[in-house]
Protein backbone atom coordinates (compact mmCIF):
# COMPACT_ATOMS: atom_id res chain seq x y z
CA UNK A 1 0.00 0.00 0.00
CA UNK A 2 2.45 2.74 1.07
CA UNK A 3 6.15 1.75 0.38
CA UNK A 4 7.95 4.45 1.89
CA UNK A 5 6.67 3.82 5.51
CA UNK A 6 8.78 2.15 8.06
CA UNK A 7 8.38 -1.81 8.14
CA UNK A 8 6.15 -2.86 10.68
CA UNK A 9 7.84 -2.71 13.96
CA UNK A 10 9.60 0.54 13.41
CA UNK A 11 6.50 2.20 12.34
CA UNK A 12 5.18 2.09 15.83
CA UNK A 13 7.75 4.10 17.06
CA UNK A 14 7.65 6.35 14.09
CA UNK A 15 4.14 7.14 13.88
CA UNK A 16 3.94 7.32 17.93
CA UNK A 17 6.79 10.10 17.91
CA UNK A 18 5.41 12.14 15.01
CA UNK A 19 1.78 12.74 16.68
CA UNK A 20 3.60 13.76 19.93
CA UNK A 21 5.41 16.62 17.86
CA UNK A 22 2.13 17.05 16.07
CA UNK A 23 0.48 17.46 19.31
CA UNK A 24 3.15 19.26 21.11
CA UNK A 25 3.28 21.82 18.02
CA UNK A 26 -0.65 21.82 17.99
CA UNK A 27 -1.25 22.19 21.06
CA UNK A 28 1.51 25.14 21.08
CA UNK A 29 -0.23 26.67 18.51
CA UNK A 30 -3.71 27.31 20.67
CA UNK A 31 -2.33 27.65 24.12
CA UNK A 32 -0.38 30.33 23.15
CA UNK A 33 -3.41 31.89 21.35
CA UNK A 34 -5.67 30.93 24.48
CA UNK A 35 -3.11 32.20 27.21
CA UNK A 36 -3.06 35.57 25.67
CA UNK A 37 -6.40 36.02 25.18
CA UNK A 38 -7.41 35.15 28.58
CA UNK A 39 -4.02 36.98 30.87
CA UNK A 40 -4.51 40.14 32.23
CA UNK A 41 -4.08 43.68 29.81
CA UNK A 42 -0.91 44.58 29.29
CA UNK A 43 1.76 43.38 26.81
CA UNK A 44 4.22 42.20 29.59
CA UNK A 45 1.32 39.92 31.40
CA UNK A 46 -0.29 38.60 28.16
CA UNK A 47 3.28 37.13 27.09
CA UNK A 48 4.21 35.70 30.47
CA UNK A 49 0.18 34.28 30.29
CA UNK A 50 1.04 32.64 26.49
CA UNK A 51 4.41 31.02 27.95
CA UNK A 52 2.98 29.62 31.11
CA UNK A 53 -0.25 28.27 28.94
CA UNK A 54 1.74 26.70 26.20
CA UNK A 55 4.42 25.08 29.06
CA UNK A 56 1.57 23.86 30.55
CA UNK A 57 -0.40 22.58 28.23
CA UNK A 58 1.36 21.79 25.09
CA UNK A 59 3.20 18.90 26.49
CA UNK A 60 -0.15 17.41 27.84
CA UNK A 61 -2.18 17.57 24.33
CA UNK A 62 1.85 15.98 23.03
CA UNK A 63 1.19 12.98 25.44
CA UNK A 64 -2.48 11.92 24.47
CA UNK A 65 -1.74 13.03 20.82
CA UNK A 66 1.63 10.20 21.19
CA UNK A 67 -0.74 7.96 23.24
CA UNK A 68 -3.47 8.07 20.30
CA UNK A 69 -0.50 6.88 18.17
CA UNK A 70 0.86 4.53 19.78
CA UNK A 71 -2.20 2.69 19.76
CA UNK A 72 -3.37 3.15 16.71
CA UNK A 73 0.07 1.92 15.16
CA UNK A 74 0.26 -1.03 17.14
CA UNK A 75 -3.17 -2.15 16.49
CA UNK A 76 -2.84 -1.13 12.33
CA UNK A 77 0.63 -3.46 12.83
CA UNK A 78 -1.13 -6.52 14.59
CA UNK A 79 -3.87 -6.18 11.83
CA UNK A 80 -1.12 -6.25 9.35
CA UNK A 81 0.08 -9.37 11.42
CA UNK A 82 -2.95 -11.53 11.39
CA UNK A 83 -4.58 -10.63 8.32
CA UNK A 84 -0.95 -10.53 6.07
CA UNK A 85 -2.06 -8.03 4.28
CA UNK A 86 -1.81 -4.50 4.12
CA UNK A 87 -5.04 -2.49 3.13
CA UNK A 88 -7.01 0.35 3.64
CA UNK A 89 -9.48 -1.74 6.01
CA UNK A 90 -6.23 -2.38 8.44
CA UNK A 91 -6.50 1.46 9.03
CA UNK A 92 -10.18 1.60 9.70
CA UNK A 93 -10.47 -1.45 11.91
CA UNK A 94 -7.24 -0.21 14.12
CA UNK A 95 -8.61 3.22 14.21
CA UNK A 96 -11.80 1.50 15.54
CA UNK A 97 -9.54 -0.76 18.20
CA UNK A 98 -7.79 2.47 18.85
CA UNK A 99 -11.03 4.23 19.64
CA UNK A 100 -12.54 1.23 22.18
CA UNK A 101 -9.42 0.77 23.87
CA UNK A 102 -8.42 4.61 25.12
CA UNK A 103 -12.39 5.23 26.25
CA UNK A 104 -12.15 1.47 27.68
CA UNK A 105 -11.81 3.01 31.15
CA UNK A 106 -14.99 5.10 30.97
CA UNK A 107 -17.22 1.79 30.65
CA UNK A 108 -18.44 -0.79 27.98
CA UNK A 109 -21.23 2.06 26.49
CA UNK A 110 -18.33 4.55 26.24
CA UNK A 111 -15.84 2.53 24.40
CA UNK A 112 -18.17 1.25 21.95
CA UNK A 113 -19.38 4.44 20.97
CA UNK A 114 -15.97 5.68 20.57
CA UNK A 115 -14.66 2.29 18.75
CA UNK A 116 -17.76 3.18 16.24
CA UNK A 117 -16.90 6.95 15.86
CA UNK A 118 -12.53 5.75 15.12
CA UNK A 119 -13.76 3.57 12.48
CA UNK A 120 -16.21 5.63 11.21
CA UNK A 121 -13.35 8.58 10.95
CA UNK A 122 -10.98 6.43 9.44
CA UNK A 123 -13.42 4.83 7.14
CA UNK A 124 -13.67 9.15 5.95
CA UNK A 125 -10.01 9.75 5.91
CA UNK A 126 -9.19 6.18 3.95
CA UNK A 127 -12.19 7.05 1.67
CA UNK A 128 -10.67 10.82 1.26
CA UNK A 129 -7.07 9.48 0.63
CA UNK A 130 -8.68 7.11 -2.06
CA UNK A 131 -10.29 9.58 -3.77
CA UNK A 132 -7.20 11.65 -3.58
CA UNK A 133 -5.49 8.77 -4.99
CA UNK A 134 -7.61 8.23 -8.15
CA UNK A 135 -8.30 11.71 -9.03
CA UNK A 136 -4.44 12.61 -8.87
CA UNK A 137 -4.00 9.02 -11.37
CA UNK A 138 -6.38 11.02 -14.12
CA UNK A 139 -3.69 13.24 -14.84
CA UNK A 140 -0.85 10.44 -15.70
CA UNK A 141 -2.93 8.58 -18.11
CA UNK A 142 -2.11 8.62 -20.93
CA UNK A 143 -4.03 10.52 -23.80
CA UNK A 144 -4.26 8.92 -27.57
CA UNK A 145 -3.15 11.66 -29.88
CA UNK A 146 -5.55 12.79 -32.55
CA UNK A 147 -3.94 12.99 -36.23
CA UNK A 148 -5.06 15.39 -38.75
CA UNK A 149 -7.58 14.65 -41.47
CA UNK A 150 -5.57 13.71 -44.63
CA UNK A 151 -7.61 15.38 -47.24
Amino acid sequence: MDDLREPCPYRITDDCGGAFTMGCLGGAVFSAIKGFRLAPPGIKSRLLGMTTSVKVKAPVLGGNFGTWGLTFAACDCSLIYLRNKEDHWNSILAGAATGGILSMRSGPQAAVTSAIIGGVLLAMIEGISIALTRWGAEQFKPVMPTLPDAA
